[in-house]
């Protein structure tokens, strides 16, 4: 993984199947009966819950089932099944040993709530919910059943082991440490994807799907869908969400590509010895505090050697550009009209580290300005400020920094506990 960070464990908790890895081999093979995809302790997985688990990641995810992705649609499922039979059989034997403390699997009026909470974090009805499952093809009670698994899961763990969980002053000192080293580096703001090669059976298979999984992303697929439905890192559980990251918190393969990309840009597949990355840089910071300057520019390649007429003439032609702009949205659109101009973003940079002449352009002007014709070696210039900032990083507080430490410490447990539940089951597949 690029680094675990999740500022939400129950996420995390709820998300186990995309996040932990078992090779298919690792689990027992026998002949099932006609209808079973596998069995969990006695207990059957039938073909019409995988169809139907199935069908939810590839509507959740936003992308088409093919030919090529269908064996990999088809495990995840088979994986998160299993996963979420195993919690359910668990909590079941805790209810029966400790019944005392009550029911720990919730019940239908829980279940329905949570239904609301998600319609409403999608700004639909609940009605709409329901029919948005439908149309995928899904059974409301197959969502149900993954709700009431999931969540009773994260109230367990948390109920259980959250009063547990204590976190010193030196941690926390030692993690505001990190950070306020971190704050003086370059950092991103990424989404990754990580397609485990152990789970598709090899790297080239890895390489395969995340080609597959581009496609989609580039024909407008959600990104944090995806990432939810086919990251095997524990990230997934927040759509694929890193987090802030210098480059020495991640894979060399991946840092040397992000440090390439601008804010928006999705990079190309990035196979690494156990798997494929995808990363979506959202944002990056330069460190240290310095101002921090957005830039466009229309550009016009004028001779260092041109007559002050030719000089003189291709000014006008940008202070006619100039004329039309009446902000950075429209900058290009501007330019059309002369034809030998380059115009186009300069991406985010220190005002520090620009050319003596852009530099006093970007202290000067304000967001949404646009200078007159600048003269470099190369040509003239119209360079418009499109956006400034301070790249210092507001550093959390004690608190904060707590929470998100028993946060990380719950996640750990909640992941070592479905992995103990694995190694002691019995599981066929077919």
């Amino acid at each position: 993984m690029i680094r675990t960070r999740l500022s939400a464990w129950v996420l995390a908790a709820g998300a186990l199947a995309a996040a932990t890895c078992v090779a298919t081999s690792s689990l027992a093979q026998a002949p099932l009966r006609e209808g079973a995809a596998a069995v969990v302790n006695d207990e059957i997985i039938s073909t019409y819950d995988l169809k139907q688990r199935m069908a939810m990641i590839v509507g959740r995810a936003g992308i088409k089932l093919t030919k090529d992705n269908e064996p990999e649609v088809q495990q995840e499922a088979l994986y998160s099944l299993i996963d979420e039979r195993l919690k359910l059989q668990e909590l079941h034997h805790q209810e029966v040993e400790r019944k005392a403390h009550g029911k720990i699997i919730i019940g239908d009026e829980e279940v329905e709530q949570e239904v609301e909470s998600i319609a409403k974090s999608n700004k639909i009805s609940t009605q709409q919910y329901y029919a948005v499952l439908a149309s995928w093809g899904v059974d409301p009670e197959a969502e149900r059943t993954r709700i009431r698994a999931e969540k009773s899961w994260v109230y367990w763990i948390s109920g259980f082991y959250g009063r547990r969980v204590r976190i010193s002053p030196h941690e926390v000192d030692a993690f505001l440490a990190d950070l306020t080293n971190r704050a003086a580096k370059p950092s991103y703001l990424l989404g990754e994807i990580f397609i485990d090669a152990g789970r598709t059976g090899g790297v080239d298979k890895a390489m395969q799907m995340a080609q597959q999984l581009t496609t989609q992303l580039q024909q407008n697929a959600s990104f944090q869908q995806v990432a939810t439905q086919f990251s095997g890192v524990p990230t997934a559980a927040n759509g694929g969400d890193a987090g802030w990251l210098s480059s020495t918190e991640m894979r060399p393969e991946v840092a040397a590509v992000v440090e390439q990309l601008r804010p928006g840009q999705l990079s190309r597949p990035i196979p690494v010895s156990d798997g494929v990355y995808l990363v979506y840089l959202r944002d990056k910071r330069t460190g240290g505090g310095a101002p921090v300057v957005s830039l466009k520019q229309v550009a016009l390649r004028v001779a260092a050697d041109a007559t002050p007429a030719d000089l003189e003439a291709a000014r006008q032609k940008l202070m006619g550009v100039k004329a039309k702009i009446t902000s950075c949205a429209n900058l290009e659109q501007a330019a059309q009209g002369l034809s030998e101009a380059a115009a186009g973003d300069l991406g985010e940079a220190e005002v520090k580290d620009l050319s003596p002449a852009f530099r006093e352009v970007a202290e000067k002007l304000a967001v949404g300005q646009v200078s007159d014709p600048i003269r470099t070696d190369v040509g003239l210039h119209l360079v418009a400020v499109c956006g400034r900032r301070d790249s210092a990083v507001q550093l959390p507080t004690r608190e904060e920094i707590i929470s998100e430490l028993e946060n990380q410490k719950l996640s750990m447990i909640a992941k070592r506990e479905i992995l103990n539940l694995r190694s002691s089951a019995t599981i066929e597949t077919r």
